[in-house]
């Protein structure tokens, strides 16, 4: 246990957008000894953390976990998706004198939730957590046939991971035949599209719905709203995310309970009864239909770019926060978010997110922080020659606060059109319309 008041060194592992609004919020608390990260090549992370100097792999995992020992690293963050499948967080979770260390983020098991979308099925239904109906696939002649038969096209989800893309919202039966077949065929998402999920579509209203989980106690955050589609007016391919809200204004104080007893706590439940001890984020992407809320997918870290907004908000103190998470001891703390509302616009590179185009010239990102209640969080930048370039297909995810929404919204575009890149492109709806509408 690492209770108290001291000084804590944190270990940050990630090196986005997510991250960098992490390593801001780590950065405000008086616990923080050192913030060491293992991506300084992002400019927003190379300013508030101090660099590992051991190479970060899964395959060399036992060379971070002695970083962490020689640096007497009191909490390990990690921000993706990959390194929670990868083991990560057993791997750090243990300290070379056998005691154990605190690890924001779940184990390998507990990360399968989102590596592993057919594990993740089984798990709903075993919990009775409200879902659409779908079934697995391993086999492309059985998929083909079973899809053939529906009388509404349905949606084609890669099991695996595949940052946040691998999930085709076809409008007609032959779009979903191509779907199945560039996932299990063509491999366009890699491994993760050798087995694939076929679900029927949910009408309503998404939302995205997080929450801390320290192995039994369960936080709800407040609810924000991702905007996932590449175009406006919610057209276009599915992205990582292009802008998101918080909080959402799409769900109910009533609804948000229903959700965490039919959803959080059945779930943490049943992980608890497959002895999976899980400690971090259990993020749940909510349709709102008809006949109530029913999970379109979980994740087992922060939303990315819902992170933004909601660190942005966030008044009590990260690193004793995360550190109760990953202690066990959430009921504890005492959480507080701003009662002001923010808004993450993304700028994407030419070409996202099918081919984008990388090192080109980033300016004016001084400019739009000038405005008050504006933070530029940096996501596929790096430092070449002296210059911030463009580094991958989301940019720079331009966050701002603000009393209300549409003065939060006001100041976010305000500061956008302050940043310049070539080929640079987002969306003008964000928060004006209510996203993802049926998946």
């Amino acid at each position: 246990m690492t209770t108290g008041s001291g000084k804590i060194n944190v270990l940050l592992i990630g090196g986005g957008g997510r991250e960098h609004a992490l390593a801001e919020a780590i950065s405000r608390s008086p616990r923080l000894g050192t913030l060491y990260v293992t991506h300084p090549s992002n400019p927003g992370l190379a300013k508030l953390g101090t660099p590992v100097d051991v190479p970060v792999s899964a395959r060399e995992l036992y060379r971070l976990g002695q970083f962490c020992d020689r640096k007497d690293i009191g909490l390990v963050v990690i921000g993706p998706e990959a390194p929670l499948a990868e083991g990560y967080a057993d791997v750090l979770g243990k300290r070379a004198d056998g005691t154990v260390r605190p690890v924001f983020g779940p184990g390998k098991r507990g990360a399968m939730l989102e590596a592993d979308k057919a594990f993740a099925k089984q798990m709903m239904r075993a919990a009775s957590v409200p879902t659409g109906d779908g079934r697995v696939f391993k086999d492309y002649d059985r998929a083909v046939e079973y899809y053939s038969t529906r009388e509404e096209p349905m949606v084609v989800k890669a099991a695996g991971l595949a940052k946040g893309k691998g999930v085709i919202v076809p409008e007609t039966m032959q779009e979903g035949l191509d779907a199945i077949k560039r996932m299990m065929k063509q491999l366009e998402f890699g491994d993760a599209g050798k087995t694939i999920v076929v679900e029927e579509r949910l009408q309503g209203t998404e939302v995205s719905v997080l929450a801390l989980v320290d192995g039994r106690n369960i936080l709800v955050l407040p609810p924000c709203q991702d905007h996932k589609r590449l175009g406006e007016g919610d057209t276009g391919p599915n992205t990582g995310g292009m802008g998101a809200f918080c909080p959402a204004d799409t769900v109910d104080d009533a609804t948000m309970r229903v959700i965490e007893t039919e959803v959080f706590v059945p779930m943490v439940d049943a992980m608890r009864r497959e002895e999976i001890e899980f400690r971090g984020v259990l993020y749940a992407g909510i349709m709102l239909t008809p006949g109530g809320p029913k999970v379109l997918e979980f994740n087992t870290r922060f939303g990315d770019p819902e992170c933004q907004p909601l660190m942005a908000r966030l008044e009590s103190d990260a690193v004793e926060l995360f550190l109760a998470t990953a202690e066990g001891r959430l009921d504890e703390v005492d959480v507080r978010f701003s009662e002001q509302t923010a808004v993450c616009v993304v700028l994407a590179s030419q070409g996202y997110p099918a081919s984008p185009k990388t090192g080109d010239a980033i300016t004016g990102i001084d400019k739009a922080e000038q405005i008050d209640g504006v933070r530029v969080f940096h996501a596929g930048t790096k430092i070449e020659n002296g210059e911030i370039v463009t580094a991958g297909g989301r940019v720079l995810g331009v966050t701002a606060v603000g009393p209300d929404f549409a003065t939060a919204r006001q100041l976010a575009y305000r500061a956008c059109e302050r940043i310049s890149f070539r080929g640079m492109h987002y969306r003008r709806d964000i928060g004006s319309t209510k996203p993802a509408a049926a998946r």
